[in-house]
C-alpha cells in the first residue's frame, strides 16, 4: 500500500510526463498540445484508467496545484496584451471582438436553456459564457504555426481576440459576483456592475499613473536604480508575482474572482512600465515555466478531473453534447465569418478568420475549473464544457487550413494595412521571407 505522498508524485510523474510528450505529437501533427493534454487527463481519469491505477484519490491533492496554475496562465494571458494595445486595436477589430463573444454568448444561453433545461439560469449563463471566449494564446499559437502571426490578417484576428478576451473576463467577473451575493437579481446585478468598474477604474488609475510618471521621466529613472540596486536573483520575476497576487488578493476581496486580477495585472505589466530589457527577461522567464509546467499539468488536470464514461451513458446525452458542440463551432465560424464580409474581406479570408477564431482552450477551462471549485458547476457541467472545449478547439486548425492556404496575404498586407491599424507599430506589416518559406499545416 502506498502512502499518500507517493501516490500524489506518481500521479504528477504520469499526469505532466504523458502531457509533454502527447503535447509535442501533436503539435507535429498540425494540432495544438493543449487537445494532446486534455485527452491525456482525460485517459488517466476516471474516464477510463484512474481506477486501475490507483490514483483516482489523489484528485483532491491537486486542487491548490491547479489554483496556482490558472493564476500563472490568466497572468500570462494579460502579459500578452496591453492598454495600449486595446485602445490601438481599431473599431473593426473591436466590433469583430466584441460581436464573437456577445452572439454566441446570448444564443448560447438560449441553446443550453433548450438542451439542459434542468441547470438553471445561474448555470445556463456561466455555461454559455465559457463556450463563447476565443483563446488568444491557442489563436497566438495557430497563426504561429500557420507562419501568418506578422501578416496583418494574423494581427487583425489577435487584436479581435483580445477584445473578445477582455469582454469575456470582464462579463465572468460580474456574473460571478451576481451569483455569490444574496440580494434581489437588480440589487445584485447594480453592486456587480459598481464592484466590476471600481476595479476597473483601479486598473485604469494604475495606468495613468504610470503614463504620468513615464512622461516625467520618473519612471524610468526608478526602475533604473531598482535595476542597479537590487542584488536578488531573478527579481522581476518576484515582484511580477508580488503584484499579480496582490491584484489577485484585491479582486477577490472586493468580490470578483481572482483569476479578474490575475489578467488585469498582467495587462498593466508592458514594456514601457517594466522597461523594455526587465519585461523581456521577466517574459521569458515567466512564459518559460508557465508552458513548460504550468499549462500541461493544467491542461491533464483539467482532463483528469472530467468523466465522460458518466456523461455521456446514453444516447440521448450525447446527441445533446453533439449539439452544444456544433453551436460551439458554428456560431463563432458564422458570427467571425459575416463581420468579416461586412468589411469587405473575400468569402475566402472570412472563412478563415472564422474557423482560426472558434478555438476556446485556456480561458475556457480556466473558467470552468473554477466554477467546479465553487460548486456552482458539478462535474456533469464542468465535463460537457471542457468537452465543448475540447473538440472546438481540436477542429479550428483543421477547418481553417484549406481557406489559409489560399489567402492572398500580399493583397492584406496592401488594401487591409488600409483599413485596419497593427496592435502594434513595432509589429511588421507582412510575413518575413523567412515566415513565407515554412510549411503550412
Amino acid at each position: 500500500m502506498l502512502d499518500p505522498t507517493t501516490e500524489f508524485l506518481i500521479a504528477l510523474f504520469l499526469l505532466l510526463g504523458c502531457s509533454i510528450l502527447v503535447g509535442e505529437a501533436f503539435t507535429r501533427l498540425g494540432q495544438p498540445a493543449l487537445v494532446g493534454q486534455l485527452l491525456v487527463g482525460v485517459i488517466l481519469g476516471p474516464t477510463l484508467l484512474a481506477p486501475y491505477l490507483g490514483i483516482t484519490a489523489t484528485a483532491s491533492s491537486f486542487a491548490g496545484l491547479q489554483t496556482v496554475a490558472t493564476f500563472f496562465i490568466l497572468l500570462m494571458a494579460g502579459l500578452s496584451v496591453s492598454p495600449e494595445q486595446i485602445w490601438d486595436t481599431g473599431l473593426s477589430a473591436g466590433v469583430l471582438g466584441v460581436a464573437i463573444f456577445l452572439v454566441p454568448f446570448l444564443g448560447g444561453a438560449a441553446v443550453v436553456h433548450v438542451l439542459y433545461p434542468s441547470w438553471g439560469t445561474t448555470k445556463e449563463l456561466f455555461a454559455a459564457i465559457t463556450i463563447s471566449v476565443t483563446a488568444l494564446p491557442v489563436l497566438a499559437v495557430m497563426l504561429r504555426e500557420f507562419s501568418i502571426m506578422k501578416s496583418r490578417f494574423g494581427t487583425f484576428l489577435l487584436n479581435a481576440a483580445v477584445i473578445n478576451e477582455v469582454a469575456a473576463v470582464t462579463a465572468f467577473a460580474i456574473l460571478l459576483s451576481v451569483s455569490a451575493s444574496g440580494a434581489p437579481p437588480m440589487t445584485a446585478v447594480l453592486i456587480s456592475v459598481v464592484t466590476v468598474g471600481l476595479f476597473l477604474a483601479s486598473v485604469l488609475a494604475v495606468h495613468m499613473l504610470l503614463r504620468a510618471l513615464r512622461a516625467l521621466r520618473l519612471w524610468e529613472r526608478l526602475v533604473r536604480r531598482f535595476r542597479e540596486s537590487w542584488r536578488g536573483r531573478e527579481a522581476g520575476f518576484g515582484l511580477l508575482l508580488v503584484i499579480g497576487l496582490g491584484a489577485a488578493l484585491y479582486s477577490q476581496a472586493i468580490g470578483l474572482t481572482f483569476v479578474v486580477g490575475a489578467f488585469y495585472a498582467g495587462l498593466l505589466v508592458t514594456p514601457e512600465s517594466a522597461g523594455a530589457r526587465e519585461h523581456r527577461s521577466v517574459s521569458f522567464v515567466f512564459e518559460a515555466v508557465t508552458w513548460g509546467f504550468f499549462i500541461p499539468l493544467f491542461f491533464a488536470l483539467a482532463g483528469f478531473e472530467t468523466n465522460f464514461a458518466g456523461v455521456f451513458s446514453t444516447p440521448v446525452a450525447v446527441l445533446l453534447f453533439v449539439a452544444l458542440c456544433l453551436y460551439g463551432l458554428f456560431s463563432k465560424i458564422g458570427m467571425g465569418a459575416a463581420v468579416a464580409r461586412s468589411l469587405g474581406w473575400t468569402s475566402r479570408e472570412a472563412m478563415g478568420a472564422g474557423w482560426l477564431l472558434t478555438s476556446r482552450g485556456v480561458v475556457n477551462i480556466a473558467m470552468a475549473t473554477i466554477l467546479l471549485t465553487d460548486h456552482i458547476f458539478d462535474l456533469t457541467t464542468f465535463t460537457i464544457v471542457a468537452g465543448v472545449g475540447l473538440v472546438t478547439t481540436a477542429l479550428s486548425p483543421l477547418g481553417a487550413a484549406p481557406y489559409i492556404r489560399g489567402i492572398t496575404f500580399e493583397r492584406l498586407k496592401s488594401d487591409e494595412a488600409a483599413r485596419q491599424p497593427p496592435i502594434d507599430s513595432s509589429i511588421p506589416a507582412g510575413p518575413t521571407a523567412a515566415d513565407d518559406e515554412r510549411p503550412m499545416i
